[in-house]
């Protein structure tokens, strides 16, 4: 997603400047990114010294430092995407201070949506999806009035098991997990979309951005991924947006907002496309999307703890220490022995991400190998 949106900055130099580059761990990427930006500032979060850039402004380190970071930028928009809770520090820190945000950190609204929401509305801020499905409806609403909604409709390729037996799933290896048929993404993304665990925090993610009842959002299995999500209208009209899948669409769609801004993209071919499949989703092979509804109808920091929990299962998935199934049905086992609590500012979110996350480790702690998907969903 970052260097993506910096090829798309790079080719529109004359309407943005570049303030502020953060990476993780990539020390390397940042340096590069850098020098292509000298005079930015750069945090490196993973990291508890600062990095060495001649090129920089200034450099931070640490998950603290991205905030002095953010402090001394003063961005004007900032594109969020860090991957998972770590996200949620950033995107309260642009909507406390009014700024536009540019969300491809679906965890942050999933972690802690209707605190975010009014803190945006609070100070002015402005939301941007990033997010392909999210971009698509927010695109198809664009003029009308939310009580003229029917319902949305999130499409999901159904990731690489969308036609496997299911009573072959513990078997999957990470490795098979890890090959998606559409998309080139992160791990833990990639395996969110293998269990569809990603496509439940799109649809609490939906909720909170579009101010809709959870019974409005609904999932539908589209393997092509040419249809990004649509919108259905009280007076029949359906509206979808379509194009080749490619993320900067999105992203340079964000970034350009209001207006569009040309790049060289695959230009969409509908005879090419002629024949679109639609599926209905099915529960019993994707136990992760109810979670959502689940979550919705707790409320509290029931996000946070679907969140923190899936976390933690892909990590132990993808080091070989539980089965596929067990990825959903530790999140399940955690997020109903947890009892919701209120969410009143991030630090609320905070605990309640530390306490799921050591719950679901003393979970997969107290199951013997190999019998850990049983045990869960006893």
């Amino acid at each position: 997603m970052g260097t993506q949106a910096l090829s798309l900055l790079d080719e529109h130099r004359d309407r943005f400047e570049v303030c502020l580059l953060s990476a993780n761990r990539s020390a390397q990427g940042l340096a590069a990114a850098v020098a292509r930006h000298p005079g930015a500032h750069a945090c490196l979060t993973g990291s508890a010294q600062p990095p060495s850039l001649p090129d920089a402004g200034r450099s931070w380190a640490t998950a603290e430092g991205l905030l002095e970071a953010l402090d001394a930028a003063a961005p004007d928009t900032v594109l969020n995407a860090i991957t998972g809770a770590a996200g949620l520090a950033a995107s309260e820190w642009t909507l406390r201070h009014g700024r536009t945000l540019a969300l491809a950190n679906k965890e942050s609204l999933v972690v802690a949506g209707e605190y975010l929401m009014q803190l945006a509305q609070r100070s002015g801020a402005r939301i941007l999806p990033v997010d392909s499905e999210h971009c698509a409806i927010f695109q198809c609403l664009e003029g009308s009035r939310r009580e003229q909604v029917r319902r949305v409709l999130l499409t999901g390729s159904g990731g690489p098991f969308r036609q496997r037996a299911p009573d072959t799933f513990a078997d999957i290896t990470p490795a098979e997990a890890l090959r998606h048929p559409t998309w080139q993404m992160g791990p833990r993304i990639t395996i969110g979309s293998a269990t569809m665990m990603n496509k439940a925090f799109e649809v609490i993610e939906a909720r909170w951005l579009f101010d809709l009842s959870p019974e409005q959002v609904e999932v539908v299995l589209h393997p092509q991924s040419i249809v990004h999500s649509m919108v259905e209208f009280v007076d029949g009209s359906l509206l979808a947006q379509c194009g080749v899948p490619d993320m900067r669409v999105p992203i340079l769609y964000c970034l350009g907002y209001p207006e569009r801004l040309p790049f060289g993209f695959e230009p969409f071919d509908p005879v090419r496309w002629r024949n679109l499949e639609f599926a209905p989703f099915d529960a019993t092979r994707f136990p992760a999307v109810p979670l959502a509804y689940e979550v919705l109808r707790r409320g509290g920091d029931s996000g946070a703890v679907l969140n923190a929990a899936d976390e933690v299962a892909t990590a132990a998935f993808l080091d070989g220490q539980i089965p596929f199934p067990a990825i959903t049905a530790t999140v399940a086992r955690v997020l109903r022995d947890r009892p919701p609590q209120p969410i009143h500012g991030i630090a609320d979110a905070v605990r309640a991400d530390a306490d799921a996350r050591r719950r679901t480790a003393a979970l997969h702690a107290s199951m013997p190998t190999g019998d850990t998907d049983d045990r869960l969903t006893d």
